[in-house]
């Protein structure tokens, strides 16, 4: 069965174009979501009128996430993290803790835009891609630095204390 789609589909057609589909698809998805009608002549103008609406809507929107990607690239932001002592993090860190430092600086993006292979789990700079199309890509640079414990800054200045009045003692031995 050929169809007129009036809007992009997923693997299958951008807008305007006829494309051959099964019945089924046709009469159970495609024509009830309005994605598309029967190719005729009147329907084939609307359908072009329609595209052209889409264009513009589409450029639009591309110089809108021109204009984020801009205010974005090339972002340095410090995320502070739990890490042993060889820089392993006790967690990780994903997207939504790099949504969560941009909105700090009053750069709100969703995470979804955030593009990792795995989440972070060693302590290091990393360069990060932030993707709003396909087309409209930035790069963000996150440090992950490690976050001290007051307890464990606490307990390691006792040790060094312990350490120092050690060291006075056998100075004063000798």
């Amino acid at each position: 069965m050929k169809v007129l789609l009036r809007r992009n589909v997923l693997n299958l057609g951008k807008i305007g174009e006829v494309v051959e589909v099964k019945p089924g698809y046709a009469r159970n998805f495609l024509l009830p979501q309005l994605l598309a009608v029967a190719p005729s002549e009147a329907n084939l103008k609307a359908v072009e009128a329609e595209k052209a609406d889409y264009l513009k809507e589409l450029a639009r929107l591309k110089s809108e996430l021109e204009a984020k990607a801009a205010v974005v690239q090339g972002k340095e932001i410090t995320l502070l993290a739990r890490a042993n002592e060889e820089g392993h993090l006790y967690g990780s860190v994903g997207p939504a803790q790099i949504v969560a430092a941009l909105a700090a600086d009053n750069i709100f993006i969703e995470a979804e835009h955030i593009v990792m292979a795995e989440p972070i789990r060693a302590l290091a700079t990393y360069e990060i891609k932030v993707r709003f199309s396909e087309d409209v890509i930035a790069t963000i640079h996150v440090t992950i630095t490690p976050i001290r414990d007051l307890a464990e800054e606490a307990e390691r200045a006792e040790k060094e204390k312990a350490q120092a009045e050690i060291e006075k003692q056998a100075e004063r031995r000798d």
